[in-house]
């Protein structure tokens, strides 16, 4: 009789700043999914990393003397796990509640699928009703099922395939996710999105400045990567 597969261990790494109560809701939707959880702060002065801690997380405090970038925050979440590592990775923002359900399910698509380094599921806004702008980031998140270009910032991820292709660009001020995707496709890994719930978002953009700055971010994300990497 064939043995059975060992179940695959999953952490988590969180990264924030100043998140206050929407880092709590993270960081719960957390427990019991995932072995640990790594949580990296961005110089937080609202009491976020004594949170993280009553709740269980190991907080990495990141150098604010260096240039802050997203990459670079995942990246130090990442290589705390290296001495206990994990087969699969769920990056999740600090603005983020993780649906119940979605690491067993993404977790049993990586398993099955092997070349698969990256598995992301639909996001949604929490609150889409409270502005037009947050209505426009809920539809920008539904984005078509099956094999992917590119995934955002929640996501599980194979660790040995981040390892393989050096992590994130800790240089990206933004657009780091699918600059990853584009090295991981080039190594020939593929990254898939499902038809299941994976988060929920509390992006609370309520005036046009806010969006405005969304924008011009997404803007320069698509000028590094064309850069980097041509069409």
């Amino acid at each position: 009789m064939p043995r059975a597969r060992p179940k695959p261990s999953v952490d988590a790494v969180v990264i924030g700043r100043n998140e206050g109560a929407r880092l709590v809701a993270c960081l719960q939707s957390l427990q019991g999914q995932v072995r640990r959880v790594i949580y990296v702060d961005s110089g937080s002065t609202d009491g976020s990393v004594e949170a993280a801690q009553r709740l269980g997380a190991e907080v990495v405090a990141l150098n604010m003397a260096l240039p802050f970038t997203a990459a670079r925050a995942r990246n130090a979440g990442l290589k705390e796990l290296r001495g206990n590592p994990p087969d699969y990775v769920q990056f999740l923002d600090g603005d983020c509640v993780l649906r119940e359900g979605w690491v067993e399910r993404a977790s049993k698509f990586l398993t099955e699928n092997l070349r698969a380094a990256v598995v992301c599921g639909r996001r949604r806004e929490r609150h889409p009703e409270a502005s037009v702008y947050n209505t426009l980031i809920d539809h920008e998140w539904d984005t078509p099922v099956g094999e992917a270009k590119a995934c955002g910032g929640d996501a599980l991820m194979r660790r040995a395939a981040l390892e393989q292709v050096g992590g994130f660009n800790p240089g990206l001020i933004a657009g780091e996710e699918p600059e990853l995707c584009v090295r991981l496709r080039q190594a020939g890994w593929t990254v898939w999105r499902l038809d299941a719930a994976m988060t929920r978002h509390d992006a609370r953009i309520l005036r046009f400045g806010q969006w405005w700055k969304r924008s011009r971010r997404a803007g320069h994300a698509f000028a590094e990567g064309a850069a980097l990497h041509g069409g």
